[in-house]
């Protein structure tokens, strides 16, 4: 089975065709979340037009969204500040129009779990919570199965959002000290700038503040480097014993780009179920996941398929 992808982040969208567990060709194009998305819709089906092959039977267009999206009426629900042009758009009948398909959307967490449970770190479980550390913190929930999305189509993604500090920092989704408020990407500046010994670290000399800088300077001895990530590490830990409590998986599989430093990352992880999950039963594998940047991307044939459907 044939299928064409897309998957859309907040700085670039990845278009793509899959055989199965296998991409055959892909482009990505630069993607602005503040000029809106159907701006950008002419660019995405000029892309899926150059990669759809000459006389082959394609099933559909997988298109993984950075936002909430209801699989079941293929439409954006909420995009928390990227594209909030989304909820007004009608992607089904572009996709028609643009490449004469049929559509599936959902939420990129959800899209990559599937890929990784079809293709990657999770074949063979049916019971997985995946968290992504990016620029925010993702995260997607499959049990016996099937993929959890809810009546609202928020249930097991929004693992981000999971509360880590009552007193801490206001989310961008009105929430107080959210794991993604105070340990993703795009909190780290700020939350290494709060720190009271900011100006003595090298990380202060540094215009843009990564993680990939962050573990750097821990690994050249910077005690403050060393105590935000120690403190980011516990944030993720804490938040994944919170995923596993609610939604009882066997495998927690984590990606997202922070996973560079997956060698300090997950023994730290997978220490810390072990100390505080409350799984009688046995012991939650920690994960690093499989297939990185193309996890949406290979979600695309299950999705179409509807492999994992409550």
């Amino acid at each position: 089975m044939k299928a064409l992808a897309v998957d859309l982040g907040g700085s670039h969208a990845t278009c793509a065709l899959v055989e199965d567990r296998t991409i055959l060709a892909s482009r990505t194009v630069s993607a602005d979340r503040t000029t809106g998305l159907g701006s950008l819709l002419p660019l995405l089906a000029e892309n899926l037009q150059a990669l759809r092959p000459p006389n082959s039977d394609l099933a559909g267009v997988a298109f993984s969204f950075c936002g909430l999206a209801d699989y079941t009426h293929n439409r954006i629900l909420s995009t928390n500040a990227k594209f909030d042009d989304g909820p007004r758009l009608d992607l089904a009948a572009w996709c028609r129009e643009a490449v004469n398909l049929p559509l599936k959307i959902d939420n990129d967490a959800r899209v990559a779990l599937l890929g990784e449970w079809y293709a990657g770190a999770a074949r063979g479980y049916n019971d997985v919570v995946m968290i992504t550390l990016g620029t925010g913190i993702g995260g997607a929930a499959m049990s016996q199965g099937r993929l959890l999305r809810g009546k609202h189509s928020q249930a097991g993604c929004l693992g981000g959002h999971i509360p880590v500090d009552f007193e801490g920092r206001t989310c961008t989704c009105g929430a107080v000290g959210c794991a993604e408020a105070e340990a993703s990407s795009v909190a780290l500046p700020d939350v290494c700038r709060s720190h009271p010994r900011f100006s003595s670290s090298a990380l202060a000399r540094e215009s843009l503040i990564t993680f990939e800088k962050l573990f750097h300077y821990v690994g050249e001895g910077d005690p403050v480097a060393k105590e935000v990530a120690d403190r980011c590490l516990r944030v993720w830990a804490v938040t994944i014993v919170g995923l596993i409590h609610a939604y009882d998986p066997e495998l927690v599989v984590v990606g997202g780009g922070v996973m560079k430093s997956a060698a300090r990352i997950l023994p730290f992880l997978q220490a810390y179920v072990e100390r505080h999950a409350w799984t009688p039963w046995g012991k939650v594998k920690v994960v690093n996941a499989a297939l990185g940047n193309n996890a949406a991307l290979l979600g695309a044939v299950p999705l179409i398929k509807g492999l994992a459907d409550l």
